[in-house]
């Protein structure tokens, strides 16, 4: 098979990078995109959009999100005991763009369940991951929180929203 084309790495200039820099270099990893729910000690809903998801362990069942330290509802993930991560769906891009607004009613109009610990379940999602807040570390400006999965639930065939290069896409590009 032939080679194909393709375009010369990005070096930034000098001895370093700044964080616009890293940033764009990171935005070269597709990922998927999950919205990160819980419920407040006063029981109002808090819930944000998130792509800094992953899988941890098998055995026990562990997921990993992240979440910058001065996050408004860095109090309410920091000390609640359970919160859900909810996997979207292709067609919950404008879902994925309101949890990621400030200063709105995000569960306005939002069909939900409650799930593990009073956490939100959204509908529609591809996947969801209920889990106990298991542990937390402070790395840098975020800190990564590890949950120990209690329930988790799929759709057959369901098809991801992926994020790639700042721009949403419902199948990957080629």
């Amino acid at each position: 098979m032939p080679a194909t084309p393709t375009s010369p790495l990005v070096v930034p200039p000098g001895p370093g990078f700044d964080s616009q820099q890293f940033r764009s270099a990171l935005g070269m990893f597709a990922t998927g995109v999950t919205i990160v729910t819980a419920r407040a000690p006063d029981g109002s809903l808090v819930g944000l959009t998130a792509n800094s998801f992953n899988s941890v362990s098998l055995s026990p069942p562990l997921v990993l999100w992240s979440l910058g330290q001065k996050a408004g509802s860095m109090p309410v993930f920091s000390r609640g005991s359970h919160y859900a991560i909810n996997i979207l769906a292709a067609d919950q891009k404008e879902l994925s763009q309101r949890f990621a607004t400030r200063d709105i009613d995000r569960f306005a109009g939002v069909a939900w369940r409650e799930g593990a610990g009073g956490a939100p379940v959204l509908d529609g999602v591809a996947a969801v991951f209920e889990c106990a807040n298991r542990s937390q570390y402070e790395e840098g400006d975020h800190v990564i929180f590890v949950g120990e999965v209690e329930s988790c639930s799929w759709r057959e065939g369901a098809q991801p929203l992926i994020f790639h290069g700042g721009r949403y896409y419902t199948e990957l590009p080629l």
